[in-house]
């Protein structure tokens, strides 16, 4: 669950470097984005496309979002790619963070900076100037790779013979650590405590301003998990699916762009949804019913769970599948129940 956050969080990083363009900025769209080889852009560069490719050279920062980014040339400055597919066989003199299903950096690859990656599977054969912070399923150092800093990770390590690393190795895991998107170490109990209170906010105020639709939204979580699991994870894996086709044309890239903006405040959403279910399901177990004591419960019993290796992520991420599907049906019904209101309103007037 960790890891997911970080991928999210890494997101959102991009999206938030890339909202209108501004006037020393060059923005390029399309199926396909390319900065052909010989080419050369003396501005930085915001690019959306299915795939976008720089072959070429990029005088400035290139922040990209789209079904695949490959940096097969040289960018001058920073790389912020959220992605499906990252891969850097050129050269990015500055900083690097990444975040898609799998991210690569080649053997001919080169990071003059910092790397923050957060992916499925991250692969690091190239060369790291600065420290890499990284988050994935998978995490391989091939035998060329080299970091030139730290290296702090989450997730599953495997480093080759070859792999050097001129810096400290440590896995944020520990239970009385957690790294932070800027590289601060803070204890894992303060960074669980404040992830408990901006769950509770964001629970609160969904329970005051949606009190039906939140108490509708616990009831279908509990009267048949399976299916609102099931729903949830084809929302988890559909709407990426969903933003990459967007983005194959022209015409979907502003809806693309508000897909990938909304996805994270789904995930957030639906997991408090989620935990707010489950502490309204054990109170009725006890025949007790308060929402708001459900709230805090469910919250503070998936927190807690979270500290638990290996057992607390699968938890946690089963209770994120429930609550986004009992909220995307929730959302759906309403979306209906609207339209039939709407055409019934027309009959009555005809």
């Amino acid at each position: 669950m960790d890891k997911l956050f970080t991928l999210l969080f890494t997101a959102l990083v991009v999206l938030a470097a890339v909202p209108a363009p501004v006037a020393a900025d060059e923005t390029r769209a399309g199926g396909t984005v390319v900065v052909e080889e010989g080419e050369t852009v003396n501005e930085s560069v915001r690019a959306f496309g299915g795939t976008v490719v720089v072959r070429g050279t990029v005088n400035g920062d290139l922040s990209a979002m789209g079904g695949n980014v490959n940096v097969e040339g040289r960018v001058n400055g920073d790389l912020q790619a959220a992605s499906g597919n990252v891969r850097i066989n050129g050269t990015v003199t500055g900083d690097v963070s990444a975040a898609g299903g799998n991210v690569v950096l080649s053997e001919s690859g080169r990071v003059g900076g910092q790397l923050d990656a957060g992916a499925g599977s991250v692969v690091l054969d190239g060369e790291v100037g600065g420290d890499a912070q990284i988050g994935a399923d998978t995490i391989t150092l091939g035998p060329t790779a080299v970091i030139g800093g730290d290296l702090t990770y989450d997730g599953n390590l495997d480093r080759a013979d070859g792999a050097r690393v001129a810096g400290e190795i440590r896995q944020d895991s520990s239970p009385d650590a957690a790294v932070g998107p800027a590289g601060l170490v803070v204890p894992k109990w303060l960074a669980g405590v404040y992830g408990f209170l901006a769950n509770l906010v964001l629970g609160a105020i969904l329970l005051l301003a949606f009190p039906r639709f939140s108490n509708g939204t616990a009831e279908r979580a509990a009267d048949n998990p399976l299916r609102s699991g099931g729903i949830g994870l084809l929302s988890f894996v559909g709407i990426p699916v969903l933003f990459v086709l967007l983005l194959i044309s022209l015409v979907g890239i502003p809806l693309g762009l508000l897909v990938v903006l909304l996805y994270p405040l789904v995930l957030w959403v639906g997991y408090v949804y989620g935990a707010f279910s489950l502490g309204a399901w054990g109170l009725g177990l006890a025949d007790t019913d308060s929402r708001w004591l459900a709230l805090a419960a469910g919250l503070l019993a998936v927190s807690v769970v979270g500290f638990v290796p290996i057992l607390g992520g699968i938890v946690q991420f089963l209770v994120l599948l429930v609550g986004v599907g009992a909220f995307a049906l929730g959302a759906w019904r309403g979306y209906r129940g609207r339209g039939t209101r709407s055409a019934d309103s027309g009959m009555e007037m005809l």
